[in-house]
């Protein structure tokens, strides 16, 4: 009955302070105290000072502000130009067309970014002027983009995988790689998907433009010289062993600077928005971050993690119908939390669980990465959507409608995981052989 009144006891406080619009790490402290007072004798001051400097000061840790410099910087370049001068070309002749580009211009700048809403941000104030401009239908380029800009938490650099490695406590290089297939096979998903509704929709007419020789789409080509060089430095750096995960960090902001002072694009303004943007989100990470350190420890002394592990435990649940509920648990939480929120609240009770059923973390930070991802396109609280309307002046509910499809496609790829778990294990499992 004790691990009960804690379960209610912990919601309660926890939904009553984000009721009052608190924000997510001083909320989830304010569910710690309370815990901490009633279910132990231990100094409560000392125990949150002495965690929260034990968690933010972790080394690791320090790649998360680094590949989020990053991104604000790239943000600030044209790259997202230069991306569609480059791509359109090669993916105009395709079923679908240029909405392509949405696709897999989200995917290359997810690969430098770490960011959905940098993605989404940057290649959305290319794409959708342009697709406009050409007759594409609305819905299939605002769905596109909602969905696709979803992959900046699965491709590495991905925040998501820092902040979830160190939750439970896992590489981040090896979750970085495990993450490179599902984020492309996802990406692949969305295109098959887009060239099915080209060639069944009834109003796909869009403006062609003129084909290019083989010769201009080489030409055009070096426009993507920039970018690919830069994931190289970051992904490569990392899988040859120079460097972990920190250091390509460090090597990514200096290929952001040099790559916009290349363009033109850094100035000291830029350059000062770019170093704000990245201490502000950083900021909001690491205080959400202590605050569920803070709340593991207390939900440690009220013994509900592995009381609710072991309830599970006795329920005999199959792996599959363990992975369903949690399936349908974090879709529901992503309705109102965002995706890293949902991960670190969870992982204190999720984590005993998870390990007691047998299930590679690895491969479980993957899973919850996709589930997660639907948290950025699910009303009311999908932050995807809101940054939609702010570019496209639509409803929510239509934005909304827009991704279905893309919503949809992720938990089809969450049985895609289940069905062939080497998708994500393998290339992590081979690297830790070495190149």
């Amino acid at each position: 009955m004790t691990e009960l009144y804690a379960i209610l006891l912990f919601l309660f406080v926890l939904f009553l302070l984000l009721g009052t619009g608190l924000w997510v790490g001083l909320a989830l402290m304010g569910v710690a105290w309370v815990g901490m007072e009633l279910f132990t004798t231990r100094p409560v001051g000392d125990v949150m000072v002495t965690t929260i400097w034990a968690t933010t000061s972790s080394w690791t840790l320090t790649a998360l502000p680094l590949f989020v410099w990053m991104g604000e910087i790239l943000y600030r370049t044209r790259l997202s130009e230069d991306m569609f001068r480059g791509l359109s070309p090669w993916l105009g002749r395709l079923p679908g067309g240029l909405v392509h580009t949405n696709i897999v211009g989200c995917t290359v700048f997810a690969a430098v970014s770490g960011s959905s809403a940098a993605t989404l941000t940057t290649v959305g104030k290319m794409s959708i002027p342009e697709l406009r401009a050409r007759n594409y239908p609305e819905t299939i380029v605002i769905g596109t983009l909602a969905g696709a800009a979803t992959l900046g938490l699965m491709i590495p650099p991905s925040l998501a995988l820092i902040v979830y490695g160190v939750t439970v406590n896992e590489s981040i290089t090896q979750l970085f790689f495990a993450g490179v297939f599902p984020g492309l096979v996802l990406a692949l998903m969305f295109m098959g998907y887009v060239a099915a509704y080209s060639a069944l929709s009834r109003n796909w007419n869009p403006v062609q433009d003129m084909a290019m020789t083989f010769a201009e789409k080489l030409r055009n080509s070096r426009f993507l010289l920039p970018v690919i060089c830069l994931i190289l430095v970051v992904i490569g750096s990392m899988y040859l062993g120079v460097a972990t995960a920190t250091e390509a960090a460090a090597f990514g902001v200096v290929g952001a600077l040099v790559l916009a002072a290349g363009q033109r694009s850094l100035t000291w303004d830029t350059f000062r928005a770019s170093l704000m943007g990245a201490t502000r989100t950083s900021a909001m990470i690491m205080l959400i971050l202590a605050g569920a350190a803070f709340l593991k420890l207390s939900m440690g002394f009220t013994g509900l993690p592995r009381a609710l592990a072991d309830g599970i435990a006795a329920m005999e649940l199959s792996r599959f119908q363990l992975l369903m509920a949690l399936l349908v648990f974090y879709i529901v939480l992503g309705m109102f939390l965002d995706g890293i929120s949902s991960v670190v609240l969870t992982m204190a009770v999720v984590e005993p669980m998870v390990r007691e059923a047998g299930i590679d973390l690895i491969w479980f930070g993957i899973f919850v990465v996709v589930v997660v991802e639907m948290a950025q396109i699910t009303p009311p609280i999908g932050f995807n959507l809101f940054v939609l309307q702010g570019m496209t002046d639509h409803e929510m509910g239509y934005i909304a409608r827009a991704a279905l499809p893309m919503f949809l496609i992720m938990v089809l790829m969450c049985f895609v995981l289940i069905w062939f778990p080497d998708l994500a294990l393998w290339l992590p499992e081979n690297l830790r052989k070495g190149p």
